[in-house]
Order: structure tokens, then sequence, then C-alpha cells
């Protein structure tokens, strides 16, 4: 059974970076395979792609977000992360990391942006 956690702060004051972690267990689903993905939802919208990490550490971004997105990965780890800059309250939202094919996803953790 493949196991998603995000980990961060649950609190980001606008102009700061959002760095979210997601730790990878369970199968053998570690991070060198596979792509994996971040995804959010803000408060009474949809879910909105933000960009994945290929199993050969290339990155692809939403256009919309891709000035202030960069995801990594730690593979000794099994861990990828998010980072997002310059954070407006736009940002608050529910943050997913998921397993493409969207087979396994995160709990989601809730991140506000807010002085």
């Amino acid at each position: 059974q493949v196991q998603l956690q995000e980990s961060g702060p649950g609190l980001v004051k606008p102009s700061q970076t959002l760095s979210l972690t997601c730790t990878v267990s369970g199968g053998s689903n570690t991070t060198s395979s596979y792509a994996w993905v971040w995804i959010r939802q803000p408060p009474g919208k949809g879910l909105e792609w933000m960009g994945v990490i290929h199993s050969d550490g290339t990155t692809y971004y939403n256009s919309s977000l891709e000035s202030r997105t960069s995801i990594s990965r730690d593979t000794s780890k099994n861990q990828f992360t998010l980072h997002l800059t310059f954070v407006t309250p736009e940002d608050t939202a529910v943050y997913y990391c998921v397993k493409d094919p969207y087979d396994y996803w995160g709990q989601g953790t809730q991140v506000t942006v807010s002085s």
C-alpha cells in the first residue's frame, strides 16, 4: 500500500516562500520511479495542477505558476518537495502530493497565506 504524506507550515506570510515536502512509503514506489505531482485546491474552487517531477528528474509546471514554482526530490529519503515563492493570499489552499497516474494521493495539507 503506497502512502504519501505532506508536511510543511500551515501558515505562511505574504511574499515568503512556501516549501512542502511529500514523503512516500510502501510498496516499490520510490521517488526515482514514476512521476510525482503537486495539486492544490483553493477554498471554493476546483483542483489546480501545479507541476510534476518525472522519474528522470525532469520537471514541468503549470504555466500560470511556472515563474514561482519548483519541484525537487531527494531519492535517498523518498521525498519530493514543492517550493512556491512570493506567496500571496491567493495561494491559500489545500495542497496535495500525488503519484502519477493519480492513483495515490496524500491526505492534503492546509496552507494559509496571511500576515
